[in-house]
């Protein structure tokens, strides 16, 4: 990937003209930004050729996490040539030779230098190009999407944001329910090098070294500026200065998953957007921001088109809402609430009929669940799995080919399992599972892991979604009732296929905590019944 920027970062100076900035003609042309406390953003400016004198309307795009301003130069050539002036470049702490070079300053993890880096390119763009003042845009992937949002909190000249892949709370992103993400702290980490760590990710990069997740999460957390690097914190200050908001996720996204997002869109009051499709961190919309045909960016573009350029192209009168399921079908609904609609609650009930090997199975039943318990060992991986990040997410959504499981080879004295009825028609399954579950440890920390799972008359189950729990400081012996959202989906389960539930206490994705070969007692009874609710449609 360092190679691939240094190459394509040779071409695009190559190709850039020497005319000055506001008489350019496309693809554009490479400079340096110059921040307040003297680094310098490199960056990738395009602005209209022959449309006249402007002004045009202005578009920032700061840079993912690891990459330069080339990453959007396709994009930005693309919305120069429908009358936009656009900025790409590189966040502070990355780009080409950064680590060796000591003007592009240090990765601060979107702190207060970094999300000022954006106001400083949008100045420097009104005195530097033919920018419309009225129309200013920002627009990013991963960390440009994160920092994008923050800008919009404290810039009231935003008007618009495009923030895909993004996170919303980062400590509900990557420590999710208390259980820290190993895979996706450690990609964060690793990729850091190719840019130049500031103190803090220094410091998380040795606590990975060092296989201690849960004190790199106990670091970012400890930040000072860590409340203000999670735009749902000061998501007030977004509605006070009134920005259109576009946020566009992948459901199994490795990095920030769907629930944080959800949560920050329905407490926006301006105009939003949001969009959810299948695949892992990046991989809906990365070909679009090289400028090739792409989904989100259409609606990107259309967005901009309708906040900036008021052209009336019907997409602020579109359901807002916008789900794709992995068969590739798009659903519109007016509000998340709608989304939830349909709920069906199942009794988990006690896990039986265990034939060969003590293969014990319960039901998703729609009766009574009954008084039951049911014992575990903890701190096994099962054949149940949430795969590995990036490439598992990157498979299902484009080839279809979500982390397989053979249900019976999951070992029942390590995991509960329980399955529904056999679905008659096609059902979708929309939104985020609720999950109610009843646990007695033997142990004063546990983590729970679980899976929801489509299976086929063969036995063979695909992964819906899934989410981790994890409970420190328990009682020990003394019942703890587990409230947990699943990750949202949209699914399309077919005739013939049934609902399976897995839960286990170890994977291979997470930091757990589960003692190694400590008992834990899944239960229900009238009063306090284990449930498993999803919405179908």
């Amino acid at each position: 990937m360092r190679a691939i920027a240094t190459l394509l970062s040779v071409l695009v100076a190559a190709m850039a003209a020497t005319a000055p900035v506001a008489a350019q003609s496309l693809p554009g042309t490479v400079t340096s930004i110059p921040t307040p406390d003297g680094y310098q953003l490199n960056a990738y400016v395009s602005v209209p050729a022959g449309q006249g004198n402007g002004p045009f309307p202005l578009v920032v795009m700061p840079s993912s996490w690891g990459f330069s301003y080339t990453e959007y130069v396709g994009e930005a050539n693309l919305l120069a040539s429908n009358g936009y002036v656009v900025i790409s470049y590189s966040s502070r702490g990355f780009g080409t030779g950064c680590a060796l070079n000591p003007e592009c300053g240090y990765i601060d993890i979107a702190a207060p230098l970094t999300v000022g880096d954006v106001s400083t390119v949008i100045t420097w763009a009104l005195n530097h190009t033919p920018s419309n003042p009225q129309a200013i845009g920002v627009s990013g992937i991963s960390y440009g999407a994160g920092t994008s949002l923050l800008a919009a909190e404290n810039d009231p000249r935003i008007k618009a944001v495009a923030s895909m892949s993004t996170w919303a709370d980062l400590a509900a992103s990557l420590d999710a329910n208390q259980t820290p993400s190993q895979q996706g702290i450690a990609l964060l980490s690793f990729s850091s090098y190719m840019g130049k760590p500031g103190t803090l990710i220094s410091q998380v990069n040795q606590d990975v070294l060092a296989d201690n997740y849960q004190a790199a999460v106990s670091a970012v957390l400890a930040d000072p500026y860590t409340p203000g690097r999670s735009p749902i914190t000061n998501i007030a200050k977004i509605n006070a200065n009134g920005p259109a908001v576009f946020v566009a996720n992948d459901f199994e996204d490795s990095l920030f998953v769907p629930s944080q997002l959800i949560n920050f869109y329905n407490q926006l009051t301006v105009p939003k957007r949001l969009m959810f499709s299948h695949g892992d961190h990046t991989t809906a919309e990365l070909l679009g921001a090289a400028g090739l045909p792409n989904e989100v960016y259409s609606a990107v573009n259309s967005w901009f088109d309708h906040y900036l350029k008021g052209i009336n192209n019907g997409i602020d009168a579109q359901p807002p809402v916008q789900l794709k399921s992995q068969t590739g079908v798009w659903s519109d609904f007016a509000n998340w609430n709608a989304v939830q609609q349909g709920a069906v609650t199942y009794n988990l009930t006690k896990p039986a009929s265990c034939g060969l090997l003590y293969q014990c199975t319960g039901s998703l039943s729609s009766g009574s669940g009954g008084n039951w318990q049911y014992n575990v060992t903890g701190g096994y991986l099962t054949a149940a799995t949430t795969g590995v990040v990036l490439l598992s997410g990157a498979l299902t959504g484009y080839l279809d080919l979500p982390p397989p499981v053979a249900l019976s080879l999951v070992n029942r004295w390590n995991a509960g399992v329980w399955v529904g009825p056999v679905a008659t028609q096609t059902e979708n399954l929309l939104g985020m599972p609720s999950l109610q579950v009843t646990v007695t440890p033997a142990s004063n920390q546990f983590t729970l892991v679980a899976y929801l799972y489509s299976v086929n008359a063969s036995g063979i189950g695909q992964l819906i979604t899934w989410k981790p729990y994890t409970l420190a400081n328990a009682a020990v012996g003394v019942p703890q009732t587990i409230d947990m959202n699943l990750e949202a989906t949209n699914w399309e389960i077919d005739p013939g296929d049934q609902l399976a539930l897995v839960i286990a206490t170890d994977d291979l994705r997470y930091a757990g905590v589960t003692p190694f070969n400590s008992s834990l007692t899944f239960s229900a009874s009238a009063e306090t019944p284990s449930t498993l609710t999803v919405s179908l449609h």
